[in-house]
């Protein structure tokens, strides 16, 4: 499968430059993260993606929004995939607003309120990073999907730390990685 961590955010403008935590809410992506996104896009073009998979939150729909486009495929929405719930970005939109906002996706299987309350724990993450390896693994599909998501997802799924707007592919029937370092 190909992960794709979502384009660069206000959020991510602002927190790279001050390390302060901006107080921005589901942030949406900056001028450049759409770059990022439409780049990746045309990268990917080639590589047999016939599904897509999105977490909920808005960076993550806006930078799967070219490959739906481009690919003429859905958006599955996943909110195994998003980010850890650490800092102020990770409040997401309810999912009555996002179906509002996204009218072309299908939030129904979405609670409303669909992130969690408090911070999450690390291991929280990687717990959901390989329950989502193994679901994906058992899929015939698999090196063909696209999965856009998280810095904290990608890490736990990888162990890399990557960039906005930058991908991998892996192989989900291999071993998650055996030690994660959650510096950002």
């Amino acid at each position: 499968m190909i992960l794709l961590r979502h384009g660069q955010s206000e959020f991510n403008l602002h927190f790279t430059a001050t390390r302060v935590d901006p107080g921005i809410v589901d942030p949406r992506l900056t001028e450049l993260g759409h770059h990022q996104a439409e780049q990746a896009a045309e990268q990917l073009e080639g590589h047999g993606i016939t599904h897509i998979i999105a977490s909920p939150y808005t960076r993550a729909l806006q930078t799967a929004a070219p490959f739906a486009r481009k690919l003429k495929l859905p958006v599955l929405i996943n909110p195994i995939v998003r980010e850890r719930y650490a800092f102020s970005c990770d409040v997401g939109s309810p999912a009555s607003h996002l179906a509002r906002d996204w009218p072309q996706h299908d939030f129904s299987q979405l609670d409303e309120i669909w992130w969690p309350a408090i911070e999450e724990p690390a291991a929280s993450v990687i717990d959901r990073a390989n329950l989502f390896r193994a679901e994906m693994a058992a899929l015939p599909h698999w090196a063909n999907t696209l999965v856009v998501s998280h810095w904290g997802f990608i890490l736990s799924l990888t162990g890399e730390s990557v960039m906005n707007g930058t991908w991998r592919q892996i192989d989900p029937t291999t071993p998650a990685p055996a030690t994660i370092s959650w510096r950002h």
